[in-house]
């Protein structure tokens, strides 16, 4: 059976899996919230429909082909309509002999107060794999972590919108840009693999970055990482954006413990506006 879930009478499907949300989970999450305590966020960064499809290189090797979807239509939790955005990551050819990837993540993200409701996590890195959720009651700032293993349950404080680790992604594309200076530093409060992490993103600037789509105007920005587990330095990724009413990335740079990863926007579609490519 499919991954689902049901409130009064209609049917989401999450994913095709054989795993099934308690009706009394969800029913948990909303029965006592009032819609009006949730901010609204005026947004035309994107849209549903939107499709980003990047390629991964781990030095000059194509390491892996990475999507991020936002599928055609919105879908019902409670009396919210959300976006259902789907990433996933698959290594490619020679890197699946030393290290495969086969993850894909999923978040509904609410389309008014662009916070998640629901995130599902499921990750396969070369030995390690990882089935997981989050529920996120927004209104009473509780985020529910279940292990698809074994079912446990484990209920957090969450700070107040708090993002998941992919709808984070989408809320700084709502980010008012137009008067940010060099040094600038953006934090987005975000709860990911059972904590609190208040991400911070530090404005560099504008560049021009050359892809196979072009040239590309772009914003250019540091996320300040948590060092030493993957990452040499708290600086060591750098995301360039599109200068443009969308903010698409184009463009992630990291340096790892051993190596480095670029990560390039080959493809794109339903963006809401034209790419700011350099004429």
């Amino acid at each position: 059976m499919p991954f689902v879930f049901y409130w009064k009478g209609i049917k989401l499907t999450l994913m095709k899996k054989r795993i099934q949300i308690s009706v009394l989970l969800i029913f948990a999450l909303f029965i006592t919230s009032k819609a009006q305590n949730l901010r609204t966020i005026h947004q035309t960064a994107f849209k549903a429909g939107e499709k980003l499809e990047f390629t991964a290189s781990y030095g000059f090797v194509d390491a892996a082909r990475v999507s991020l979807i936002i599928q055609d239509s919105t879908k019902k939790i409670g009396s919210r309509q959300a976006f259902h955005v789907v990433g996933k990551g698959v290594s490619l050819g020679a890197f699946n002999w030393f290290f495969k990837v086969n993850d894909r993540y999923e978040t509904y993200i609410d389309d008014q107060a662009i916070i998640p409701w629901v995130f599902i996590r499921r990750v396969q890195e070369g030995g390690y794999t990882l089935k997981r959720n989050i529920y996120f009651n927004q209104y009473n700032n509780k985020a529910i972590v279940k292990s698809i293993k074994d079912g446990a349950k484990t209920t957090y404080v969450a700070e107040p919108n708090a993002q998941d680790l992919l709808s984070a992604l989408y809320y700084a594309r709502t980010l008012d840009l137009q008067n940010a200076k060099v040094g600038d530093e953006f934090t987005i409060p975000t709860f990911f693999d059972q904590e609190n992490y208040p991400m911070k993103i530090k404005f560099l600037g504008k560049e021009v970055v050359k892809t196979a789509l072009g040239k590309t105007n772009c914003l250019k920005f540091s996320p300040l990482l948590q060092e030493g587990r993957v990452f040499k330095e708290k600086e060591d990724m750098t995301i360039w954006i599109s200068d443009d009413q969308n903010k698409v990335p184009i463009r992630l740079k990291t340096n790892l413990l051993i190596g480095s990863l670029k990560l390039d926007l080959e493809k794109y579609s339903g963006l809401m506006a034209p790419l700011n490519l350099v004429k």
